[in-house]
């Protein structure tokens, strides 16, 4: 399957071209500077793959939660390309890609994603590795304040932003947390597995029926 993935969810800005077995990634951490770097990012990873938009079989994004600026650029990229090409939009979870991450390369059973929300909030997300390595949700991601965590049980690797930017959110709730990970920004290469699986469930959209995953639709702080 040829895939191009896109996470522009948080400062960092995130591609990643899947030809047969085969891909390739740019990640680049530049706050504020989405805009400009991303269509080229684009283009060089299709060059450098040596694939045309009309090679592809769907565009994977990572849909949020997170930056709100950040997910309209991403969406808006996305929905351009798809509108052109003819193809469709596979929208994944920002904090699923976190936690496949941490999978990969940690090992980890259990994470706690926790990415900054502003305003002393964070975007919550409980994932578990299945059989095949990959996070499944264990609820719905939420948003909540900077204090004490609902979680059911403990043992969970924590990764995200929002641990980084809230210390108080460790101290408070290091009695659920076994192991931190340094996986602070979604990588779009670990979206791409994750859309592959979306796609052939079927969860393929058109362009002009993606809903970012907001979460909030308030915002009353300058998004990142």
């Amino acid at each position: 399957m040829n895939l191009l993935a896109i996470d522009t969810s948080s400062n960092a800005c995130s591609v990643a071209v899947q030809v047969g077995d085969e891909n390739i990634e740019k990640h680049v951490v530049e706050p504020r500077e989405h805009t400009k770097i991303l269509l080229p990012m684009i283009e060089g990873l299709l060059q450098e793959a040596g694939v045309a938009l009309s090679d592809l079989d769907a565009v994977v994004l990572g849909n949020g939660p997170g930056s709100f600026i950040g997910m309209r650029i991403g969406a808006s990229v996305a929905q351009g390309i798809c509108h052109g090409a003819g193809l469709r939009i596979v929208p994944v979870s920002s904090l699923a890609a976190i936690a496949a991450e941490v999978i990969c390369e940690h090992g980890a059973e259990k994470i706690l994603v926790a990415q900054d929300a502003r305003m002393h909030e964070i975007y919550l997300g409980r994932f578990h590795a299945d059989a095949g390595g990959l996070p499944q949700a264990d609820n719905e991601e939420v948003i909540c304040g900077i204090g004490p965590l609902t979680v059911p049980d403990a043992g969970y690797v924590a990764a995200g932003a929002g641990w980084n930017r809230y210390p108080e959110l460790l101290a408070q709730n290091s009695h659920l947390i076994s192991a931190t990970a340094e996986v602070i920004y979604p990588r779009a290469r670990y979206l791409l597995q994750l859309g592959v699986n979306a796609k052939q469930a079927g969860r393929a959209i058109p362009p002009d029926a993606l809903v970012p995953a907001y979460i909030r639709s308030k915002v009353a702080d300058i998004p990142v």
